[in-house]
């Protein structure tokens, strides 16, 4: 049966069946960015709501992430900088990019963006001293030096390290093991499942 045009407040997610707590996936850690001031808009996007929160298909995911790192990495730890992220949200982060060529990190608000589903999360990897392992640049860096599309190219003209691109291999491995699927323009970016499967049989998250 198919879910389109089905919504759901965020108000109701901490008691819609479908929807898992991040606290409650054991083996990771997690600071919602557009929860702070830390983020390319630079300012809390998310308070009075709670977002700390992804669809129980996700976190079935997320739980199989861990297990991978466990084995292959134990000595690192999935750290979840987004995951929820409400349509009316999405519609604010749209509305601070008009005007320039930036929009095309952020999905248009009438197609909806994965993350108002509560299947795509943005995610990075601590070390055993809790600090973010080095990607290149740091977390919302709009710029080409995020794209993974252009990593060989950066790599060959010194502005990406060979480091950088083993860290982002990890991740990558990580979570395309456990069935997310990247995108071209963003390291942290990771969408749970096909798209468009996403978007005609979920609900959205207002």
């Amino acid at each position: 049966m198919s879910a389109i045009g089905k919504t759901i407040p965020c108000e109701l997610i901490p008691t819609h069946p479908e929807f898992r707590a991040l606290a409650s996936i054991t083996g990771t850690r997690y600071q919602l960015r557009y929860q702070t001031s830390n983020n390319f808009v630079g300012r809390d996007l998310y308070s009075p709501l709670d977002c700390a929160w992804i669809h129980r298909d996700a976190a079935m995911a997320l739980a199989r992430v861990v297990a991978w790192l466990k084995h292959e990495r134990a000595d690192v730890t999935l750290y979840v900088l987004d995951a929820l992220r409400p349509q009316r949200v999405q519609q604010q982060m749209w509305d601070a990019l008009a005007g320039t060529k930036l929009r095309m990190y952020l999905a248009d608000p009438a197609r909806g963006s994965i993350h108002s589903f509560g299947m795509a999360v943005d995610v990075t990897l601590l070390d055993g001293d809790g600090q973010e392992l080095d990607m290149g640049t740091p977390f919302d860096d709009l710029t080409t030096l995020s794209h993974p599309s252009k990593e060989k190219a950066f790599l060959a003209k010194g502005k990406l390290t060979p480091l950088h691109i083993s860290n982002r291999k990890l991740l990558r491995n990580a979570m395309i093991h456990a069935g997310f699927q990247g995108i071209s323009t963003e390291w942290w970016h990771f969408d749970c499942g096909d798209r468009l499967k996403v978007r005609a049989e979920f609900a959205r998250v207002l």
